[in-house]
């Protein structure tokens, strides 16, 4: 493994594509510390992090975020990272993170029963929280909460309230109360991080003006400040590889 800042991020097998973007991990093996921004990008994260190869790995479980915020990652960070969907909440990890908005929840270090030995490295923890998801799959999904997202990630976030209403038959009083309650925000907030992101695909090509539905470039702009704290010209630049989502796309 390279003695630089390394982070990287793959698919999870297709039976796990309703619940789970991808899996990934880094790790800062220098002796100084990563300075990066975390954007807003629609995923609930699930870290399993130590500060020290001697240190014990803690669990936290990283809420929705909706403005970008400055971490430094300590020399000798490592980190593995499951990046559920929203609809895991519900369905594998059972719960409500709308008190978690911004934030984090601290869960036990036994949470899953990982052992040591299957976070040795990204092939094994994939492979091991790819069994213990697949156990935890229902066997029945409410369809309207299914079609709801399969439109919305379609859509970039682009589709308002009522079409999704509309298509779903599920009213938008019930879309945003479901929303607010497991999440902690609206749906038309976490549709404008959706097409944020959608954004940034295009900005990593070097794309600085709007391809998706903003007003105009004033528009453009102002969002892509609000989500990542620049504009998109510096954004693209990504100097020092700041921004990990950024430099994560450009894997691909």
């Amino acid at each position: 493994m390279s003695n630089e800042f390394y982070c990287k991020f793959i698919k999870p097998d297709l039976s796990l594509d309703l619940f789970v973007e991808n899996i990934g991990m880094f790790h800062n093996p220098t002796d100084e510390s990563k300075e990066v921004v975390v954007m807003p990008d629609g995923r609930v994260d699930l870290f399993f992090i130590r500060s020290g190869p001697d240190d014990p790995f803690e669990v936290f479980l990283i809420g929705l975020e909706t403005a970008p915020e400055q971490r430094s990652i300590a020399p000798g960070t490592m980190a593995f990272v499951i990046s559920f969907r929203p609809l895991s909440v519900e369905y594998i990890l059972q719960t409500s993170i709308s008190d978690v908005l911004n934030t984090a929840r601290t869960l036990p270090n036994d949470f899953w029963n990982l052992k040591t030995d299957d976070l040795k490295d990204l092939e094994t923890f994939v492979k091991r929280v790819s069994e213990i998801i697949t156990e935890l799959i229902p066997e029945t999904v409410d369809e309207r909460k299914r079609k709801l997202f399969d439109l919305m990630y379609i859509s970039n976030g682009e589709m308002s309230v009522k079409e999704l209403s509309e298509q779903t038959g599920w009213s938008s009083r019930q879309i945003n109360r479901y929303f607010n309650q497991q999440f902690g925000l609206s749906l038309k907030a976490y549709s404008n991080i959706l097409r944020f992101r959608a954004s940034l695909e295009h900005i990593v090509e070097g794309k600085l003006f709007p391809e998706l539905n903003f007003t105009d470039q004033t528009h453009f702009i102002k969002e892509i400040k609000k989500f990542s704290g620049v504009v998109p010209k510096e954004l693209s630049k990504n100097k020092n590889d700041r921004f990990i989502l950024l430099s994560v796309l450009k894997q691909k």
